[in-house]
């Protein structure tokens, strides 16, 4: 597993823009999935095989993620985890979260 930050970075000025940041994350080709997903506060997404490779992006509340046997990471808005294909993990929080899942044969991060 890989922890993440995202932060807009760059402004975005083109288009008369104002007040407008960005900054990439990852990238892929191909088939790719993108998931919106809550946990209530206690809840969990059980220990699992990731199908291919995912990119799991906090963006509101706080929880736990962990790879395999490794211990709990606290993740939160703002942050994030990679998981590679094949690779056990689970995400479980107290307070709830609010995240956005991207899933794709050739993610990478930049």
């Amino acid at each position: 597993m890989k922890l993440v930050q995202f932060e807009a970075a760059s402004a975005i000025t083109q288009f008369d823009s104002r007040g407008a940041t960005i900054a990439g994350i990852a990238r892929c080709s191909g088939h790719v999935q993108v998931a919106f997903l809550q946990l209530e506060p206690g809840g969990f997404v059980g220990m699992h095989q990731a199908a291919c490779p995912q990119l799991f992006l906090v963006v509101e509340g706080e929880g736990r993620v962990r790879s395999g046997e490794d211990e709990p990471i606290a993740i939160a808005h703002g942050q994030g985890a990679f998981w590679d294909a094949g690779e056990l993990h689970e995400t479980v929080s107290d307070a709830g979260l609010t995240a956005i899942v991207v899933e794709g044969e050739t993610l990478e991060l930049f």
